[in-house]
C-alpha cells in the first residue's frame, strides 16, 4: 500500500518541478489550481487553472 503512494507522491513532485522550471510560478499557479480544483470537485477553480496552463503553453505560439 505505502508504494503506490510514494510512487504517486514522487510522480507529483517531479512534474510540479518540471512545470516550475519551464514555465515559472505562474505554471505552478496553473498547476496548483487545477490540482486543488480537481481534488474539491470545483469544475469553477480546476477550469482557471486549466485555463493558465494552457495561455503559458500556447504563449510563444500565439
Amino acid at each position: 500500500m505505502p508504494a503506490p503512494a510514494l510512487l504517486s507522491a514522487t510522480l507529483a513532485l517531479g512534474l510540479e518541478q518540471l512545470v516550475q522550471w519551464k514555465y515559472g510560478t505562474a505554471g505552478a499557479l496553473g498547476l496548483l489550481l487545477f490540482t486543488v480544483g480537481h481534488r474539491a470537485k470545483s469544475p469553477a477553480v480546476s477550469s482557471v487553472g486549466a485555463i493558465l496552463l494552457a495561455v503559458l503553453l500556447t504563449g510563444p505560439a500565439i
